[in-house]
């Protein structure tokens, strides 16, 4: 009896409740929830956000760059992002005589627009779920080999039928961990052209200090203009092309928010775990600080050398960025998932789950599997996060595995010299470009020496532990002869042995590539094949253990976990508290921008020109309640790829854009908090306000629709 009556007491504490804040929702099958988010206010219907037959909200988003969302803000393509995702582009244009990343850039007619090499936006044509498909001739108890191999000939099959006769893209993804199956097409545009940046005093305002926190001030976003051929259709870069016509794009609300206003995010969330195994989210937790410091390291001394010189700024921009934001992340995420005790948590659902399962032979060993298994995978997980964090972010290494990796792809194709030459002449190019080897050899020297400290030596190459023991174990005296000789830390030593007849000889000799060679052999062959095995182990496990919760769960309804596909999230306009005696309020505005203005921090030091408008009170029709509103939290469940994502009222209409979440709620990947989980977003009333105030870039004003 007391057994049972613990059974029963687990199940009921275990269950956790789905709240309307929580969630992303795929939109072909937002009918199931359009009830729910009616009765939180929204005024559209399911259609409106998701068809095939008319123009819809879809229609108007994009995946933009592969890792952020972006939204038509006109009919003449004009396209909306954050600041931070055009960042790379903003970058790739500046220069001493040119310095987008601090003064901005902003065309003034279509002509002055920028083409960005390499930039792609995705537009989605349709969903469909193909489950049936994927798994036709799979039976249960077959061989995982066969299975597999007959799942991906489905794909392919899918793939194949979906993009035939059209230009077309098309993608199949597991949802469920392999319990669903859903196809993606998309219209893939590579003419994109930047149009207009604020200066990173305003686009990047508050810098690291702010990152991920809130109040938050920054205007963070960044227009382009999508591209077609004649015929609207995707084109290649020409200078004749025309701007694209959408089917759909976003009216702007004038009418801004307030709390409880609903609320909608519509993009591309990145990756959320959240029906993991406890030991998966414990090492994430003790694995964290690791990551932590070691990207500190790095950070610390790319400040540094970046503080010396304004090239060297603007080189390191985007990869500085790119570093710190996991780096403030994972310090959030950490300290959420210990005060929510996720851990404790998931294993008391454990517990449960497998009281349940008792007798259920595909479900009863399940919880004790994984456990097996995250504990051997654990010292090689270990070592491949200082593969990842340490090793592979040397500069030099990475650059010498892109040419060890060319050098093998045009032997094999038995390429002409000459097309081998030009390949490796372009590839160190943009290399050199943003190359500084100060910072890098200073983080080979603490990098290398973390990993020798913390990575067991079987894992570790022989030819490392070699060079240490020859510079009478110095690792400064080895970086110094490395970064002396190697080619790859020259770019006159790299252009003139290109010129030499047996110049690919002379790379394939390089001290760099010999020692990113003989490290990844190492690491390719004691590492990752038993990280591979094991987590192809673990996800096996996760198809029959997802299936089980969501039978143990019966009356909770289930969201695919993301995976870079379309989603839609919705919540309401809503404060928070952080901690004992404080509430924030769900608004910030320019006065906020003022208050933290200090000219002899970087973060903080505003563009004089916006202080002049702020003093004067020359807020133009953007004012409201004597200033002008900057940015606005809500319950939204977003995540990594949702940045630039478009914020929605109730009609449909653009409030902002969704840039980042408040640093308490950062381990909601793992585990959503209503009370503290919060995305921030950039109101787009300050956007206008600085098109046309600040940058005097008004006309981009004339092309878009803004609600009566």
């Amino acid at each position: 009896m007391k057994k049972l009556l613990l059974f029963g007491l687990l199940v009921i504490l275990s269950l956790p409740v789905l709240r309307a804040d929580e969630g992303m929702w795929l939109p072909v099958i937002i009918s199931q929830r359009i009830k729910d988010m009616q009765k939180n206010g929204f005024r559209l219907t399911a259609e409106d956000v998701y068809s095939v037959n008319k123009a819809c909200l879809k229609d108007a988003i994009v995946h933009f760059g592969g890792g952020c969302t972006g939204e038509l803000i006109s009919g003449d393509g004009l396209l909306i992002t954050n600041h931070h995702c055009g960042y790379g582009q903003i970058q790739s244009h500046s220069s001493l005589e040119n310095d987008y990343l601090t003064h901005g850039f902003w065309a003034m007619n279509r002509g002055e627009e920028l083409p960005n090499r390499g930039l792609v936006v995705r537009f989605l044509v349709r969903m469909d779920d193909v489950t049936g498909a994927v798994l036709k001739g799979v039976t249960d108890g077959m061989d995982e080999k066969e299975r597999e191999q007959i799942v991906r000939s489905n794909q392919e099959a899918v793939v194949a039928k979906a993009i035939e006769g059209t230009h077309y893209q098309a993608r199949v993804e597991s949802l469920f961990y392999g319990n669903q199956y859903f196809l993606f097409v998309f219209e893939a545009y590579t003419d994109v052209r930047l149009v207009g940046a604020p200066p990173s005093a305003i686009g990047k305002f508050g810098g690291d200090t702010d990152n991920w926190m809130w109040p938050r001030h920054t205007g963070d976003f960044a227009i382009f203009r999508v591209y077609a051929g004649p015929d609207n259709k995707p084109a290649p870069y020409d200078p004749s092309n025309v701007p694209f016509k959408p089917k759909k794009f976003f009216t702007i609300s004038l009418k801004g928010v307030k709390e409880n206003d609903f609320t909608m995010v519509y993009g591309y969330p990145g990756r959320t775990q959240q029906y993991v195994h406890s030991e998966a989210v414990r090492y994430i937790q003790e694995s964290n600080p690791h990551k932590i410091r070691l990207r500190t390291l790095r950070l610390d001394i790319m400040n540094a050398e970046m503080a010396k010189s304004p090239s060297v700024r603007i080189q390191y921009a985007s990869k500085n960025a790119s570093v710190a934001n996991s780096w403030k992340k994972w310090q959030g995420e950490t300290k959420g998932l210990i005060r929510l005790q996720t851990v404790e948590q998931k294993r008391a659902f454990e517990e449960s789950f497998t009281l349940w399962a008792a007798g259920k032979p595909q479900y009863a060993l399940l919880v004790a599997q994984l456990q097996e298994l995250y504990d051997e995978l654990e010292p090689y997980a270990n070592a491949a996060d200082y593969h990842t964090e340490a090793l592979v972010c040397v500069e030099i290494i990475r650059a010498a595995g892109a040419l060890s990796q060319l050098l093998a792809r045009e032997e094999r194709a038995n390429s002409d010299p000459e097309r081998v030459r030009t390949l490796v002449s372009e590839q160190l190019e943009l290399f050199f470009k943003d190359y500084y080897r100060p910072i890098d050899q200073s983080s080979f020297v603490v990098l290398m020496r973390e990993y020798l400290m913390n990575v067991p030596s079987r894992f570790q190459a022989p030819f490392i532990a070699g060079q240490i023991t020859k510079y009478g174990f110095s690792i400064e005296m080895w970086a110094e002869e490395l970064f002396s000789t190697s080619l790859v830390t020259s770019k006159e030593r790299t252009m003139e042995s290109l010129r030499s007849d047996n110049f690919i000889e002379v790379l394939r000799r390089d001290p760099a590539l010999q020692l990113y060679t003989e490290y990844i052999n190492q690491y390719n062959q004691v590492v990752l094949p038993k990280v591979t095995e094991i987590n192809n182990a673990i996800t096996l496990l996760y198809r029959n253990y997802m299936k089980g919760q969501m039978e143990f769960q019966k009356n909770k309804v289930f969201y695919p976990d993301a995976n870079s596909t379309l989603r839609v999230a919705y919540g309401k306009v809503k404060g928070y508290k952080p901690m004992d005696a404080v509430y924030y309020e769900p608004l910030s505005t320019l006065d906020g921008i003022m208050e933290k203005d200090n000219p002899n921090i970087d973060d903080y030091d505003v563009p004089q020109k916006l202080r002049e408008l702020f003093q004067n009170r020359d807020f133009g029709r953007w004012a409201v309640n004597g200033t002008v509103p900057v940015c606005f939290i809500a319950t939204n469940h977003t995540s990594g790829g949702n940045s630039g994502s478009p914020i929605l009222n109730a009609n449909g209409e653009l409030l902002g854009l969704n840039f980042d979440r408040v640093w308490e709620g950062t381990m909601s990947d793992l585990a959503f908090d209503p009370v503290v989980c919060r995305n921030i977003s950039v109101d787009i009333r300050y956007v206008l306000f600085i098109i046309d105030k600040f940058a005097g870039a008004g006309y981009l004003l004339d092309e878009m629709v803004f609600a009566k």
